[in-house]
């Protein structure tokens, strides 16, 4: 694996998006395998239900390998310089009309640094052409201060805070539910 040195600020030209590819099913099995169980929780992770590796890397895979009108999940890899550092995945996924998205930043040293501001604008166009979505929801963790600030930036409107259980790994827990209109963004975009 890469070591990325840098000096902030980052300028976004250094920023990339791109759809997931074979070759980062492994690097995602990493940063879920890998990050400290701290990390975990407070991102409402419950690390008794993350899937075992070789599990995980099939089960991508074969989503991988689906058109995207079939798919549940859908990922968007992050890069930086290049080089892969995170990743925004829906899941659930209804092509053609809603999908709830996920942001991660792999390097504890590259989170809280307005990264994920700067690829979600590159990412959100992205998922509203090519999974066809009306609407975008994301609901982090309430306590997550960086993803709610993140979402609130980016024109989502805040719908609910809410106790749920917000995905197939997590625990049950205090969200924040923000929901994005496909054409609001692009108004706002164009603008």
């Amino acid at each position: 694996m890469a070591i990325i040195f840098f000096t902030m600020p980052l300028e976004p030209e250094r920023l990339s998006v791109r759809e997931l590819c074979a070759d980062d099913i492994p690097l995602i099995a990493d940063y879920w395998e890998h990050s400290d169980l701290q990390y975990l929780i407070s991102i409402g992770v419950d690390p008794e239900k993350i899937t075992p590796r070789k599990t995980f890397i099939s089960t991508l895979s074969r989503q991988l390998s689906l058109p995207k009108e079939e798919r549940n999940a859908y990922c968007i890899i992050w890069l930086l310089d290049g080089i892969p550092i995170g990743h925004c995945n829906t899941n659930p996924t209804q092509f053609g009309t809603e999908a709830y998205m996920h942001l991660h930043i792999w390097k504890p040293e590259l989170r809280n640094k307005g990264l994920g501001l700067v690829f979600l604008k590159k990412t959100i166009p992205l998922l509203f052409e090519n999974l066809q979505l009306n609407v975008l929801y994301s609901q982090p963790n309430a306590a997550n201060k960086a993803a709610n600030r993140t979402l609130e930036k980016l024109g989502f409107d805040f719908v609910d805070e809410l106790e749920t259980l917000p995905g197939s790994i997590t625990s049950r827990q205090m969200v924040k539910k923000w929901e994005l209109d496909k054409d609001y963004f692009m108004h706002m975009i164009n603008a």
